[in-house]
């Protein structure tokens, strides 16, 4: 079964106490709603995949067989979720879960991920603190410093994206767009 979108809320309040990896989930949402109007499927499905993603990261931090996202896994499974979410959440960490991304759902979901944050990152170095305020050339700029959010695999989004059929100009305004119109509930507003 596919969770109602405030059951998959619910959950994810259960174990995620962080305001930031909540927000987190909700702009990975929101990108995979747009991803999925995009592709003419079900956004209730890809919007619930995006909001569980990493639930249990909080509780099982480590990246392992026996933490993030396989312990989620478990947890999906034993309250009987349909097993194409299940599968999708496991195919972002192919590198413990052994599952590659093979759908668009699940090539969405890597693509999306750490490029919700790198947009936050750009949008909490300006002056309004506003994700309404950031463009795609800004995004651009802030991509060819390597220094600037770091940690964000930027190779890893572009191969993605590429999966997708989408240039990364284009794959940025999508993810950006989503964003923006969650802008409220992201903590991105401005002041």
């Amino acid at each position: 079964m596919t969770p109602a979108r405030g059951d998959a809320w619910h959950l994810v309040c259960e174990y995620t106490a962080s305001e930031s990896l909540r927000r987190h989930m909700l702009a990975v949402e929101a990108a995979m709603r747009a991803y999925a109007e995009r592709f003419g499927d079900n956004a209730d499905v890809w919007g619930v995949v995006g909001l569980l993603h990493d639930f249990d990261y909080e509780r099982f931090p480590d990246v392992a067989a026996n933490g993030h996202p396989n312990q989620g896994a478990r947890i999906l499974r034993e309250q009987g979720v349909d097993e194409a979410i299940v599968r999708a959440i496991r195919a972002h960490a192919p590198e413990v879960t052994g599952i590659e991304p093979e759908s668009r759902m699940e090539k969405s979901l890597v693509a999306v991920d750490e490029l919700t944050g790198f947009l936050v990152a750009v949008a909490l170095v300006r002056p309004s603190k506003s994700i309404l305020d950031v463009e795609v050339k800004s995004v651009k700029k802030k991509w060819k410093d390597k220094a600037f959010a770091a940690p964000v695999n930027r190779e890893e989004i572009e191969h993605w994206a590429t999966k997708l059929g989408i240039g990364l100009d284009e794959h940025i305004q999508i993810v950006l767009g989503a964003m923006k119109n969650a802008a409220e509930s992201l903590g991105l507003a401005g002041k």
